[in-house]
């Protein structure tokens, strides 16, 4: 079976060249810009200032199998693509996508940065470049920018920047500088999110990681935690009352989970919110809220296509997460053949493509469509 459709990848990611801060990055903080320092047991290392530096061995690690995965690696031996648009369209090609939504590679874990001004030189440096990269191919390359939300007034100017770039939307920090997304004084950003409909994005592992017990495995599985929590707070929070045509994306957190979540935000609402949370009311249910408002991503949980009708399905977007290690690239078409068999035509074009382009505003006339994958 071939797709007759555009297929669109809501989550794929660039890898950070060597020079994407140190060339971007405000004057004032050139000398302490992001890079990448050669350990000679671990490869290339991204250095910043006030965290661990990253290894690059599994930012790159798409189409490897699982024995030669490793953490450590050197820059030139990662996927070209990840930081050169030349070859980008042969790598989708390969993968039978049209068309991906970039997201960053260090910097998400640059989230993390304690000093704020920092952070946000940071972003602004990459947003930047992305929008340079993006460049190459307009139709089939957009890129989210970033802010650090020191504020909800600096991030409305940062929402406004990104947008007048050609980015198609914008990634949050976990935590944001000042008071939580629920608060109140946010309203001035999501409001003018809302109005400027722009997608609101929020990427595992943006969040200061929490403890964890056992095996790195064990770590693993843990997160997609805080972005579990950020859409609890924001419909907990009202903020979907108050802003009823906002729209935030879920990215890489999977998607099977999503019944049994809603189904808990609904029993704590209905059963605990008088003891636990007075004066919490809300218009809808939780889980009204989160089949409205949120978009989902997600790579090979299988589960998520078998549920997709327990879900909402207008919300599910498929991604490859190219060219990162839990990626699907190469192998995706293969994978959605078997996988999205429980679907109807319209759920597969829709979840495969069309929930993207709908809510990114994509000319989907513009893509290619690949019916045959090259080996």
């Amino acid at each position: 079976m071939d797709f007759k459709f555009p297929i669109i990848s809501a989550d794929s990611h660039i890898t950070e060249h060597p020079e994407t801060y140190l060339n971007h990055i405000d004057p004032a903080f050139r000398d302490r810009a992001p890079h990448i320092r050669r350990d000679p047991q671990l490869g290339d290392l991204f250095v910043a200032e006030g965290m661990k530096p990253i290894k690059l061995g599994l930012v790159a690690a798409a189409g490897q199998r699982p024995e030669e995965i490793k953490p450590g690696g050197l820059f030139e031996d990662m996927h070209r693509s990840g930081w050169d648009p030349a070859g980008r369209l042969g790598d989708q090609a390969r993968d039978g996508v049209s068309a991906e939504i970039l997201y960053p590679t260090v910097g998400m874990m640059l989230c993390n940065l304690p000093d704020l001004a920092y952070k946000s030189a940071c972003f602004r440096a990459y947003n930047r470049w992305i929008q340079e990269y993006c460049a190459f191919a307009p139709s089939r390359l957009l890129g989210v920018g970033q802010t650090a939300a020191r504020s909800p007034r600096e991030a409305v100017e940062d929402l406004v920047t990104i947008k007048e770039m050609g980015l198609k939307g914008i990634m949050m920090p976990g935590v944001p500088g000042e008071a939580d997304y629920d608060d109140p004084q946010w309203d001035l950003f999501w409001s003018a999110a809302a109005e400027m409909q722009m997608p609101v994005s929020f990427h595992i592992l943006t969040t200061p990681s929490e403890r964890t017990r056992g095996s790195k495995l064990t770590q693993f599985l843990a997160i997609v935690r805080g972005v579990q929590d950020v859409l609890a707070l924001l419909v907990f929070g009202g903020v979907f009352d108050r802003h009823p045509t906002l729209k935030v994306v879920c990215v890489e957190a999977d998607a099977g989970w999503v019944p049994h979540f809603t189904y808990r935000m609904d029993h704590a609402y209905k059963r605990h919110r008088h003891h636990m949370a007075p004066g919490e009311d809300l218009e809808r249910l939780p889980s009204e809220y989160f089949f409205e408002n949120l978009y989902v991503t997600f790579q090979d949980d299988w589960t998520a296509f078998k549920q997709a009708n327990e879900l909402n399905w207008k919300r599910l977007m498929w991604a490859n997460d190219f060219p990162h290690s839990d990626s699907t690239w190469p192998w995706s078409q293969e994978m959605l053949r078997e996988h999205t068999g429980c679907l109807t035509e319209q759920q597969q074009e829709a979840i495969l493509g069309g929930n993207c382009a709908a809510l990114y505003d994509i000319d989907t006339s513009l893509l290619p469509v690949h019916s045959e994958v090259a080996a």
